[in-house]
């Protein structure tokens, strides 16, 4: 296993005072996805007191406290920070996710503290010295299968997030999640113990669910599978409701919807902030279809339900975060995913599109909305090409405002050196100089000074 200078330089010292460094967690799990190891968690075994591990890593960097009692670490060397902890024990003592009691214990062996782990595949080391891998609870024999297992029952159930663990780790690494570990899942869900998790714990695995997974629909359909969604009543009334086969043969809105969840994550471009807007927007585009879709003899419809959809995804994210002006964002692009394509069929002219860019982003609607036309299967989106969000874009573009609304070409010191006492009237006339720039009636500085002049100057000169 590669791992850095400095851990195996701190190994040394460790074991010539009697200790043994092992890296745990992530960090071996992601070695053997031959993936980049962001991580590297060091559990010191062996060693009577967490103050003696800090004297021996003040020695190369700076040490700080996560949590005295949890016998953790923070060590920083030359721009690189890592974990170290004393092997533990974590026992319930009550609900929420700090009514822990923790017991450090240097002498216990790496199987029994590996107890705590959630999954077997996360449950696996690396003893530092000896180069050798430890793995007491068969993770990579059941990472070889691609299978999600519970290490132990009675530490799983002490922490509800295990579950939306399950949902998470299973969509980022496409493994199914076995037999016991679901039936064990199931119960929590039926037993409430969801009920007690803060909605910041929740988000975060939501969070990496959206950004991190290939095809996020494996997380939702587990979601569905377990019972999850009774949190989330937005998207359990989606499922089973109809769609308008000529444009939807893929079936009901939960598969549509899903469906155009993995066209999303194809398009994430690693701007986080960006793309988990872009994530949930397509998540709740559909969210007015449960409300409003209509099933008449020979078809089926949901007029309006991209303005109902609006208030349902607000009220989805906001058991998730606080975050109000992601929520503000995403109900925005909720409003007006079908858009683009209106835009396309009735060729809107520049005025138009231009309005438009002073409500929402046009490059992140025109991103939602071939995500929601690619996530169907008819011939048209199984081409991969959104004719209409090309089209819009590209107008969008040539008018300067497929990324935000054109710039006010009038400031209130325009309005002053035109000899005008400033008063409230001023957001009225620059208001309506910003709207003839929009109608296309202004285009430039010196047109925009004759309006002033027209609509106002010579008014108060007669």
């Amino acid at each position: 296993m590669k791992l850095p200078n400095i851990l195996k330089e701190v190994s040394k010292i460790l074991q010539k005072n009697g200790a043994k460094a092992i890296v745990v967690g992530g960090g071996v799990r992601d070695h053997f996805l031959n993936s980049p190891i962001k991580d590297y968690d060091i559990e010191v075994y062996k060693l009577d007191s967490i103050e003696k591990l800090e004297e021996i890593l003040k020695r190369y960097g700076d040490v700080s406290f996560v949590g005295k009692s949890f016998g953790v670490l923070k060590f920083r060397y030359k721009n690189n920070e890592y974990d170290f902890s004393l092997p533990r024990v974590e026992k319930k003592v009550s609900k929420g996710h700090k009514g822990f009691r923790i017991t450090t214990n240097g002498n216990m062996s790496f199987k029994e503290a590996s107890l705590r782990r959630d999954f077997t595949m996360n449950a696996m080391g690396y003893d530092i010295e000896e180069k050798r891998f430890l793995d007491p609870y068969g993770g990579k024999r059941d990472m070889e299968k691609k299978v999600l297992r519970v290490v132990n029952s009675n530490s799983f159930i002490e922490d509800a997030l295990r579950v939306y663990r399950a949902i998470q780790f299973s969509a980022r690494f496409n493994y199914r999640l076995s037999t016991d570990s679901i039936n064990l899942c199931k119960k929590m869900v039926e037993e409430n113990m969801l009920d007690e998790l803060p909605k910041e714990r929740v988000y975060m695995e939501f969070k990496k669910l959206l950004l991190n997974s290939q095809k996020p629909s494996i997380g939702f359909n587990l979601m569905r599978e377990l019972g999850v969604l009774k949190y989330y009543p937005e998207l359990q009334a989606i499922i089973d409701i109809p769609q308008n086969k000529r444009w939807h043969p893929e079936g009901d809105v939960w598969n549509h919807t899903l469906l155009a969840l993995d066209e999303m994550a194809k398009m994430r471009s690693g701007n986080e902030k960006r793309d988990i807007k872009l994530m949930f927007a397509i998540l709740c585009h559909d969210f007015g279809k449960a409300t409003h879709t209509q099933i008449g003899e020979n078809r089926v419809s949901a007029i309006g339900h991209e303005e109902a959809g609006v208030a349902l995804a607000r009220s989805f994210l906001e058991r998730l975060t606080n975050e109000h002006s992601l929520i503000n964002s995403v109900t925005l692009l909720v409003k007006y995913h079908l858009v683009p394509t209106q835009y396309f069929i009735n060729k809107a002219n520049d005025k138009t599109i231009r309005k438009l860019a002073t409500k929402v982003n046009i490059e992140e609607l025109v991103t939602v909305a071939k995500a929601d036309f690619l996530g169907r299967t008819t011939q048209e989106a199984l081409s991969g090409v959104y004719r209409a969000g090309e089209w819009l874009l590209h107008r969008a573009k040539e008018l300067k405002v497929n990324i935000k609304p054109i710039k006010p070409i009038l400031k209130g010191q325009d309005l002053i050196s035109l000899g005008l006492a400033p008063s409230k009237e001023f957001k009225t006339i620059l208001n309506r100089v910003y709207n003839a720039q929009i109608e296309g009636e202004v285009s430039n500085y010196n047109e925009a000074i004759l309006f002033v002049k027209s609509n106002y100057l010579d008014r108060a000169s007669c």
